[in-house]
């Protein structure tokens, strides 16, 4: 057995414990994910450089293990894909967030790159505008579920297609399907195509 079927057989009895009602299982599947989401978070503010002014890797990974504690409080996933896709909800909904607060209308980094000439300053391959986040996560909605899995499990979680299609229960082939479909579709939607 590999290190990935183990690590999912120790999530899945984690998440059997805490459908059964034990609230340990709770620290143990947070104790698990911490390095996990630590990692994704370190991952994730790379690519939203204009964010580390304010904000470093570890804020978002606080925010969203506080956010994956109270979600589980509430919410209790029966399988190891719907954990991941939980997790990486929590990343996502933290990374809207820091956005709006801190490029929103109010914001401090909403004039950050502008010159006295009121003309951008710089150009850079990322979102100049946090809607422009927002609404690449919001078409994320779209998707079916299967594709809006390996999205979360490949781009946010960092996972592997292999580790995704083990973790979804599927074969290599649908999940390479899936994210060439879901990129298409994202990329239709962002750019207001039917």
């Amino acid at each position: 057995m590999g290190t990935t079927d183990k690590a999912a057989d120790r999530l899945q009895v984690w998440l059997d414990r805490l459908q059964a009602g034990d609230e340990s299982a709770k620290s143990e599947l947070i104790n698990h994910s911490c390095k996990r989401l630590q990692r994704l978070a370190s991952r994730m503010m790379r690519r939203y450089r204009k964010l580390q002014r304010w904000e470093e890797a570890d804020d978002v990974f606080q925010d969203a293990m506080l956010r994956l504690h109270r979600s589980l409080s509430e919410v209790q996933p029966e399988s190891v894909r719907q954990f991941f896709a939980l997790a990486a909800t929590q990343i996502r909904r933290t990374l809207i967030d820091l956005a709006r607060r801190h490029f929103g209308p109010e914001g401090p980094g909403t004039y950050e790159h502008v010159g006295l000439d009121g003309v951008p300053t710089t150009n850079s391959d990322e979102p100049s505008d946090p809607r422009q986040w927002a609404e690449f996560y919001d078409a994320l909605d779209i998707l079916p579920q299967g594709e809006r899995d390996v999205v979360d499990f490949l781009w946010f979680e960092g996972l592997t297609q292999a580790e995704a299609a083990f973790a979804l229960g599927v074969n290599s082939r649908t999940i390479r399907r899936w994210w060439y479909s879901a990129r298409y579709r994202l990329h239709k939607a962002l750019r207001h195509e039917s």
